[in-house]
């Protein structure tokens, strides 16, 4: 029976600070709390639920897009009068386990819990500073009467530089048996190749210079890291199952093999989400983009867009022979569902672009399409990712070899039988479709782009509807992906179509009255009212005609920070342009 963090924290719900000037349980004195290991596992097992829960597969990007647009790709964000996530409640608990940590006398299992909260400490301040840039660093608690809370904004460097010292210490602190649902010693240390990753690139990508670390110290950081987590976490790829990328995200318990990090789900304690129901259409009628099809490979590893005429096939021709996580992430001709014999065309009625995800979908006969129904748990941190981290750091060092190509990037193509990159063919002949301004990445120069190229391709491909993309793009300084049109599928005009290739009509399109005739499941769409297309009558499936994509290179790679805070502490000074 897996281990059930939600069950585990009801003893610990009041440990959530209201106020500033309460120690969290008042019931207990922190003088004789945190005394003994069970005291201090109780307290930190209400750090669990601040970790993401739904947000990992409700992702909305230039990659998989809904009915409307959000306010970061419309560029309709407005400065808050509160909230906005500037909010420091979270902190205070693990600050308040730090502080309190020296009434254990023990000190190993001192040391350990320090590092749960050091590695939550670490985690909120890396989520705030992607969100804003600078933030003030507090290390202890404060009660609303202490000075500090009234100070400017510290520097990236200063919380960066903290975030890593955090993460070193739970590294060396954490234990190193795997665990699905506590952190470890490995969570840690994913948690840096992502975090020092991102330091790196972004202020590689904004020409950021500070006093004290460089950016290509953080990336040396991440590989490092990433190097040691490969040779001795214990961790690997999973390939278990017939289609094992698909299986690694419907399995009702994390897979072990790979997820070092997962939100636990449960059907008998009624912890459930949206995942299938989110799938079937609802929640906006998500949609892969045709830009994040088209960024797929073929299955022998050559280029779907050096393909005669892709830019028109139909949607049964330029789905063949192509990298299966492809088909393990969307609907496909020949796409059956985990449990069932039927094959299932994608849906217009269901996806904004036709290409409909599956990814998270649990089986036919689980009893899941309804809201709040799914139990499947949610991977937060697996080894693909430290893999991805780890080949994008070394790549941007300008250090890769083909030997780090074989150790990450080949293993997870050889989950599905894909082919491993070729370093000296990827930057002898970078791809034109990833440098390209409406598909790719412009900003990627110089001798190593070829192989940039491909470690990105690769990370978009394998962590697809992860919840990565929007800061990949920030940190990259790709924002302007946002203010480009996102397509669907590719119709030549009105017509019958049969999409998944069985023979039986699925689709309609048509001008004037609707035709008649056809198998009452057929899904009718009227061009012009129910569909819209790029060239009029043909073309591809153009999503959110009235609402097309903003983006101000300016301001919007920052949130703004609430008026109600730039009140409250003159020391505050908003981000640029807000």
């Amino acid at each position: 029976m897996k281990k059930n963090i939600i069950l585990i924290i009801a003893t610990a719900l009041a440990v959530a600070a209201c106020d500033l000037d309460k120690f969290p349980l008042a019931s207990l004195s922190p003088d004789s709390y945190f005394s003994t290991a069970s005291e201090m596992d109780a307290f930190a097992n209400n750090f669990y639920p601040d970790l993401p829960g739904t947000s990992v597969y409700e992702e909305e990007s230039d990659m998989v897009i809904k009915m409307g647009l959000t306010n970061e790709m419309r560029g309709a964000r407005t400065v808050p009068g509160s909230g906005g996530g500037w909010s420091w409640t979270a902190l205070r608990k693990y600050n308040t386990l730090i502080d309190f940590s020296g009434n254990c006398e023990d000190i190993n299992v001192r040391n350990e819990y320090v590092a749960v909260a050091r590695f939550f400490r670490a985690y909120f301040y890396f989520e705030k500073v992607k969100r804003f840039g600078d933030v003030p660093w507090y290390d202890t608690q404060l009660g609303s009467a202490d000075e500090a809370l009234y100070k400017p904004r510290d520097s990236r460097e200063l919380v960066m530089s903290n975030v890593v010292a955090d993460l070193d210490f739970a590294i060396e602190h954490l234990p190193s048996q795997h665990s699905l649902y506590k952190v470890t010693k490995w969570t840690a240390m994913a948690l840096k190749t992502r975090a020092c990753l991102f330091e790196g690139t972004f202020r590689k990508y904004h020409n950021i210079s500070l006093e004290g670390h460089t950016w290509q110290w953080y990336l040396e950081q991440a590989a490092a890291a990433g190097e040691e987590f490969i040779a001795t976490s214990g961790y690997s790829i999973y390939t278990g199952s017939p289609q094992p990328y698909r299986d690694l995200f419907a399995a009702t318990d994390a897979i072990g093999t790979e997820i070092i990090l997962a939100r636990d789900y449960d059907l008998a304690l009624n912890v459930k989400h949206n995942g299938t129901y989110y799938t079937l259409g609802n929640y906006g009628n998500p949609g892969m983009t045709r830009k994040m099809f088209c960024t797929y490979l073929m299955a022998d590893g050559t280029r779907f867009t050096d393909k005669e005429g892709w830019q028109t096939m139909s949607f049964v021709d330029e789905t063949k022979n192509r990298d299966p996580r492809l088909g393990q992430s969307i609907r496909i001709p020949g796409y059956k569902r985990i449990g069932s014999d039927k094959t299932e065309a994608p849906s217009l009625a269901d996806s904004e672009t036709g290409y409909q995800p599956t990814k998270y979908m649990q089986g036919v006969d689980l009893g899941v399409d309804l809201y709040g129904a799914s139990y499947n748990d949610l991977p937060l941190f697996r080894a693909a990712e430290v893999y991805l981290n780890f080949a994008e750091a070394k790549a941007e060092l300008g250090t890769i070899t083909q030997a780090d190509l074989d150790k990450s990037i080949r293993l997870l193509r050889a989950r599905v039988g894909m082919p491993n990159i070729n370093l000296e063919q990827a930057n002898a002949n970078p791809d034109p479709y990833l440098l390209a301004e409406e598909t790719g990445y412009p900003n990627v120069t110089g001798p190593n782009a070829g192989i940039i190229l491909e470690v990105r391709r690769e990370r978009t491909v394998e962590l697809f509807d992860e919840n990565f993309r929007y800061y990949d793009l920030m940190r990259w300084k790709n924002g302007q992906a946002f203010k480009h049109q996102n397509l669907g599928l590719y119709f030549p005009g009105p017509g019958n179509y049969d999409l998944d290739g069985d023979g039986v009509i699925d689709h309609a399109l048509y001008e004037g009255s609707a035709p008649t005739g056809l198998p009452a499941t057929t899904i009718l769409r009227k061009i012009g009212t129910d569909i819209f297309l790029t060239e009029g009558n043909k073309g591809y499936v153009l999503t959110n005609p009235t609402d097309p994509g903003s983006w101000d290179e300016d301001r919007d790679y920052y949130y703004p920070i609430p008026t109600d805070e730039l009140s409250l502490n003159t020391n505050l000074e908003q981000n640029p342009n807000w």
